[in-house]
């Protein structure tokens, strides 16, 4: 018998106690895979069936590492704003207390600050009264901060308040976070479980098919770009250009092209244009507007950075600092047209602090539900360095150290190829 290759997150070690979910589910998940995703022909060179990895299944199990009634679960937020945040910390916090009865949830504030004594943010007690209404809203009632904080700190402050799991709710840099807290915890011999849940609005993550927030993302930048084209189509040779977010990976741009398909152009981090030249895009644009006499053009802000220069060093997240794409190619654009001697109108929208404020959209509400009483499960059975996310529409339970390079849009896939057929832009902007 061939013996699968299961990739299995870390554990605090064996589970004792009976879960109290026996009477409120129909079902355990026990040594349940999904195979990790694999192209067509990247399967097709496989030489037997034991290649195949697996990540296993997300979900409750019979029997849990930690005793109910001495367990306080702590909870924190850290990076940019996106849509469903509450979403996750109200999941996180009624499935820690109605169902599991845990003895406590805190909250704890503006980030990983709020886990550093020094800046004198204290946690709040988390109940299922004081979160009861949190979805309706945007935002996180834990506040954030970017950045990191001293691991050996934090674990103090953990160890002060009797934290025995915690929750990060964040990106790369909040899970790089975490991971260097398990490691901190595990030097000093400490049964703390923690467990993420990744946040990203660009849903760029490493092996997370779908990050919460990225679909109200979507949703809301229909109305923007409609309003982008009704602006365009008033002017004589019209512009409309929309700035979305997507430091690194396209995913909000080449959506909400796909979304709206009233777009005539869309900027991406990784397909590079040049902007002059017989075969740049202001040539094409140029050919745009003499055929319909307006155009609508949707940049990722991480598009064109070779074009301009960048910000200097790195923000507090570790991120690169950008150029302003947006505004770079706002005067640009009526700069050479100018030159051109051709009348253009611009009309520029930069919707990014209005989409990451909002609160999630009915899907998203429902994946942060799942996604929050999923990584309870996980934290409750012992499992540790481990973070909860859809792969091939399953939950699944993902070592943390698998996060890694950014996911990308590969330009030669099926779903940039479409678009290419939706905007009817030139393939290659490169002279």
């Amino acid at each position: 018998m061939i013996e699968p290759k299961i990739i299995r997150p870390d554990s605090l070690g064996e589970c004792k106690f009976d879960s109290p979910l026996k009477d409120d589910i129909s079902r355990f998940y026990e040594n349940e895979g999904i195979a990790r995703g694999s192209r067509t022909k990247d399967f097709c060179t496989l030489e037997n069936i034991s290649d195949i990895e697996f990540f296993e299944l997300a979900g409750p199990r019979k029997k849990i590492y930690f005793n109910l009634e001495e367990t306080v679960v702590g909870i924190v937020t850290c990076g940019g704003l996106c849509p469903g945040l509450n979403d996750v910390i109200r999941a996180l916090t009624f499935c820690s207390l109605e169902g599991y009865g845990v003895k406590k949830v805190i909250g704890f504030q503006y980030g990983y600050e709020g886990l550093v004594a020094k800046y004198y943010h204290y946690p709040m007690e988390l109940n299922t009264t004081n979160t009861d209404e949190i979805h309706e809203k945007g935002g996180t009632i834990l506040k954030t901060s970017r950045g990191g904080q001293d691991t050996e700190e934090i674990i103090d402050t953990l160890i002060h308040y009797g934290v025995n799991v915690l929750f990060t709710i964040g990106g790369d840099g909040t899970q790089r976070g975490a991971r260097d807290i398990v490691e901190g915890v595990k030097k000093r011999n400490l049964p703390i479980a923690v467990v993420g849940i990744p946040k990203t609005i660009d849903n760029d993550i490493n092996v997370i098919q779908r990050s919460f927030g990225f679909e109200t993302a979507v949703e809301a930048t229909w109305e923007i770009i409609t309003n982008a084209h009704s602006e365009a189509k008033a002017f004589r040779n019209g512009v409309g250009l929309v700035k979305l977010m997507g430091r690194e990976s396209g995913w909000i741009a080449a959506s909400a092209t796909l979304a709206n398909s009233n777009v005539n152009f869309c900027l991406v981090p990784e397909v590079p244009f040049d902007l002059h030249g017989p075969n740049g895009f202001f040539a094409h644009l140029k050919e745009r507007l003499q055929r319909k006499q307006h155009a609508v053009v949707v940049v990722a802000e991480g598009a064109g950075q070779n074009l301009l220069a960048g910000g200097d060093g790195r923000d507090k997240s570790g991120n690169k600092k950008l150029g302003d794409i947006g505004v770079f190619l706002r005067d640009e654009m009526q700069n050479h047209f100018a030159e051109e001697k051709m009348e253009i109108n611009v009309k520029y929208f930069d919707p990014g602090y209005n989409i990451r404020s909002r609160r999630a959209n009915a899907n998203d509400s429902m994946y942060c539900l799942r996604l929050g009483n999923n990584a309870v499960h996980a934290a409750m059975a012992g499992l540790t360095n481990v973070i909860v996310g859809l792969h091939n529409d399953r939950l699944v339970h993902l070592p943390i150290p698998l996060i890694g390079a950014r996911k990308m849009i590969d330009p030669q896939s099926w779903f940039w190829q479409t678009v290419l057929q939706s905007t009817h832009q030139a393939s290659n902007l490169l002279n």
